[in-house]
């Protein structure tokens, strides 16, 4: 892999400059017809519809060896959260020992290794016990509602799950754990009326908005892995109107699914302090935790044994952010997560990867394919 090195950089560049916004699903299918393109020599390619989305894709890979025996799921994502024209002002550029640009580190980057690691086991011959299977959703980025229903299909019919998702931090951490994501929405009305006329007969919706934010804040429990964030609030109409309506948009993390049911259980328990107001609340748990099981632990190990074969020592994390690896971890099946990229500044300006761990990173995922 090191010899294939400026390879791999022309893949992930030409992945980088094909552009594939979440909202923009003829986008997202030009990348999608890309990367078809790129694994046709070895792979039997079908696209699948995404709704409103783009076109999701799996690959069934052609790899060596004759008897195979389970299924390996390599899991990503074909969307980004840039918007179309972001290469403008934030181009591909290889500088300071990084690769830079738009969804470079997430998740580019990882489905160039998986190319690459195929290739390799291709070239080389090594037999791959598993029958290895590529599916890249096209709405990770927004909360794979069209998605979850074929990632979990196809994680029940396998016996591991790599996620190519980007390592934590400038070490590269694989990720054994991740809090599960929910969003809740609370909309309280109350009664308008004239702030200098009829002040005493309105029902203020802000306030009571306010004091519900300032009850649900002691929702969180750092020391559990539990965090609450009222990250969106509007209410109002004019500075001289008792507010009508007023709504938050809050966002929970939880380290256990039990721990969601018990917040979900609070959210839906609100009650107005000021009676003439109403509370409306809708929405929950979306993305169930990735909890570090005995089999996730397992397959870490794996991962380290070979990795230090590569002369690579690596660390294992828990993720704040969620992925679609939650999804095949809450049904048992074991996932390691993070096997892609190693950089900073996933949906920042200053995305990217470093480029000294190309070759070792895409050398692991090929070892990988060959041990499970």
């Amino acid at each position: 892999m090191a010899a294939r090195q400026r390879d791999v950089t022309a893949l992930i560049r030409q992945f980088a400059e094909c552009e594939s916004p979440s909202d923009d699903p003829a986008a997202v299918n030009r990348f999608v017809e890309l990367v078809s393109d790129t694994v046709a020599p070895m792979a039997r390619v079908k696209t699948c519809h995404g709704g409103r989305f783009g076109k999701h894709l799996l690959c069934e890979m052609n790899l060596p060896g004759r008897k195979k025996s389970g299924q390996i799921l390599a899991l990503g994502h074909s969307d980004t959260v840039w918007p179309l024209g972001t290469l403008r002002s934030m181009p591909f550029r290889e500088a300071e020992g990084r690769l830079w640009g738009p969804g470079v580190l997430d998740m580019k980057a990882g489905i160039a290794f998986f190319v690459f690691a195929a290739r390799a086991l291709r070239d080389l011959e090594i037999a791959v016990p598993s029958k290895v299977l590529l599916l890249l959703n096209s709405d990770e980025e927004v909360g794979s509602e069209s998605s979850r229903p074929l990632t979990e299909k196809n994680a029940r019919a396998s016996k591991a799950v790599l996620v190519l998702e980007p390592g934590t931090g400038l070490e590269g951490k694989l990720k054994t754990a991740r809090k599960g994501v929910g969003d809740f929405t609370i909309v309280v009305r109350g009664k308008a009326s004239h702030s200098g006329v009829d002040f005493a007969s309105g029902a203020s919706a802000v306030l009571e908005l306010a004091r519900q934010i300032d009850h649900i804040a002691g929702f969180t429990q750092t020391e559990r892995g539990i965090t609450v964030n009222p990250g969106v609030v509007s209410g109002g109409t004019r500075s001289n109107v008792v507010a009508a309506e007023a709504r938050a948009e809050v966002d929970i993390r939880v380290m256990k699914l039990s721990d969601a049911a018990a917040l979900e259980k609070k959210f839906r328990a609100l009650r107005a302090f000021d009676s003439r107001c109403s509370i409306e609340v809708s929405g929950g748990l979306n993305r169930p935790p990735m909890e570090r099981s005995a089999g996730i632990v397992k397959l870490f190990r794996t991962a380290q044994k070979l990795a230090r074969g590569l002369g690579v020592d690596v660390e294992e994390s828990l993720s704040g952010g969620g992925s679609d690896g939650n999804f095949t971890a809450a049904l048992g099946i074991p996932t390691l997560d993070g096997v892609g990229g190693v950089g900073e500044g996933a949906h920042a300006a200053n995305e990217s990867i470093l480029a000294n761990r190309i070759a070792d990173r895409t050398a692991l995922i090929g070892k990988l394919l060959a041990a499970l």
